[in-house]
């Protein structure tokens, strides 16, 4: 008895210490960028022309409601009212636009060393509809109340289309030539699945035989306050996307009067599929997809605790994935969410209903196949009485590459600490979807990141009431994207940015 405690006294002291060197050692830290500022001669200020370019863009009402459904005079107007805003961009020789599906437009712009493989920018015209909650301003008035630019599309995301075109504006005036080609696609219907806009342009692009050194797109944010055992700001960049999983369960039955009922209904039965679905939810898919990277990015400038955590990963994940199982927004990060959205059965009190069916929207982590998560719901449900129908699925985005080779990655990663001060960068998951699906066959280098500082309470305005933007943080866009611009011209991965000289 005493050597076999011994010996597990020696375990447990040598567990420890692992423990403790790798919390105390764990990460690198990361090269030091030359901080962008505001003192700075090739500082582009979001004041004068620059803020009001960006006014009026979202006083234009690009509201798309569903599929082939948008504002199309109000999108027109926007489209043209770019062309003509922007005569540095649409008049130089080293710029080509091309008008795609009426509304979409596609720039390229050409580098000196065309042996350099290009990169492709996104954005959208479009925005959702406003709901009829009462706004603290206008939804389409642009007003700036303390600081802050009130209206649709401030963040979603008409910032990303006037920064891009704001810090190529710049740099084309002052006579400055990429090295390296690159493409702007500003699609018009990412709202409603961009099957005009995008998937036009990808078209396009697949045809003429391109393929890009990274593709970065709308995506994750900068947060602060967010995430756990973290003070201060964390960029995200989504290196995958989560696809869908669309499905309709139904049991078909007799029916009859309720009189006389059976044992089971076809409610009953499939109330009873949706309970064992919703009590055995998809595996933890923990360290398929990016979710390991992010927390181990961030586990040395965590508070201790946290740290000592996500620095062992190796040892602590299946706690971290039961912790992070308790919220739906962290849950969501490490499984397929499973989502009943729909039930019908049923017409009339005395009749027993012969048909019951109910709707299941999964989000498919990119560590799975769309046929493991069928799969594993009729190993759940186990009974042949209920059918399963794929109505509409899209499979999970390939993973792109972030650790310290991945060019792409690398770039968008500079130019976020350089413009973001202080922001810790990190891969993640998006969970939502994005025009990026239409463009899976240009690279396999994609990235989704907004520059856009968020808040705990800023979250829900995204698609909801008082959207809206710093003046700050419209600036901080902006530069971001001239600091992204001049970081891809590098031939590798990207060296310290000079600023004004270079110009």
């Amino acid at each position: 008895m005493g050597k076999t405690t011994l010996l597990l006294g020696g375990f447990f002291l040598i567990l420890f210490l692992i423990i403790i060197i790798r919390t105390l050692t764990f990460g690198d830290k990361p090269p030091g960028v030359i901080d962008c500022d505001p003192k700075d001669t090739d500082f582009i200020k979001a004041e004068g022309d620059v803020l009001e370019n960006f006014r009026k863009a979202l006083q234009f009402e690009t509201i798309a409601r569903k599929e082939h459904d948008f504002n199309r005079e109000p999108m027109l107007q926007y489209v043209e009212f770019i062309k003509s805003s922007y005569p540095a961009i649409h008049g130089s020789p080293l710029v080509t636009m091309e008008t795609v599906a009426n509304y979409s437009l596609l720039y390229r712009i050409e580098g000196s060393q065309s042996a350099l493989t290009p990169y492709l920018l996104m954005a959208h015209l479009d925005v959702v509809p406003i709901s009829h909650e009462t706004w603290e301003a206008p939804p389409f008035a642009a007003d700036i109340i303390n600081g802050f630019i009130y209206g649709r599309g401030t963040i979603d995301d008409k910032h990303m289309v006037m920064g891009i075109l704001e810090a190529l504006e710049y740099l084309l005036k002052k006579g400055h030539r990429p090295k390296r080609s690159f493409y702007i696609a500003f699609g018009h219907d990412e709202e409603v699945n961009g099957i005009e806009g995008a998937q036009s342009i990808g078209h396009i692009l697949e045809s003429r035989g391109l393929q890009f050194e990274y593709i970065v797109d709308e995506g994750l944010t900068v947060v602060d306050g967010v995430i756990n055992g973290m003070e201060g700001p964390v960029a995200l960049i989504g290196t995958s996307e989560k696809g869908y999983l669309t499905l309709e369960l139904s049991v078909q039955t007799q029916g009859g009067h309720s009189s006389m009922p059976g044992k089971e209904s076809s409610i009953g039965i499939l109330a009873n599929a949706i309970a064992r679905l919703e009590n055995s939810p998809q595996p933890s898919m923990f360290g398929t997809g990016p979710e390991r990277g992010l927390f181990e990015q961030l586990a040395p400038h965590m508070k201790l605790g946290f740290k000592t955590l996500m620095s062992n990963l190796w040892l602590f994940s299946p706690l971290v994935t039961m912790v992070l199982s308790w919220k739906p927004s962290s849950n969501a990060m490490v499984r397929t969410t499973t989502a009943v959205t729909e039930f019908h059965a049923g017409i009339k009190s005395n009749v027993l209903a012969p048909k019951a069916t109910a709707t299941v929207n999964h989000r498919v982590h990119p560590g799975q196949t769309l046929q493991q998560v069928i799969e594993h719901d009729r190993y759940v449900i186990n009974d042949p009485r209920v059918e399963i129908r794929t109505v509409k699925s899209v499979e999970a985005h390939p993973v792109s590459p972030y650790d310290t080779k991945a060019k792409g990655y690398q770039t968008i990663k500079k130019s976020i600490r350089q413009v973001f001060h202080k922001a810790v960068v990190a891969p993640g998951l998006m969970i939502g979807n994005t025009d990026t699906k239409h463009y899976l066959k240009l690279s396999k280098n994609i990235y989704r990141f907004s520059p856009t500082y968020m808040y705990p309470e800023d979250l829900p305005r995204f698609h909801g009431v008082n959207e809206r933007i710093s003046v700050k943080n419209y600036e901080q866009a902006i530069n971001y994207y001239y600091h992204l611009m001049k970081n891809s011209d590098d031939m590798g991965v990207p060296e310290q940015h000079q600023h004004s000289s270079e110009l």
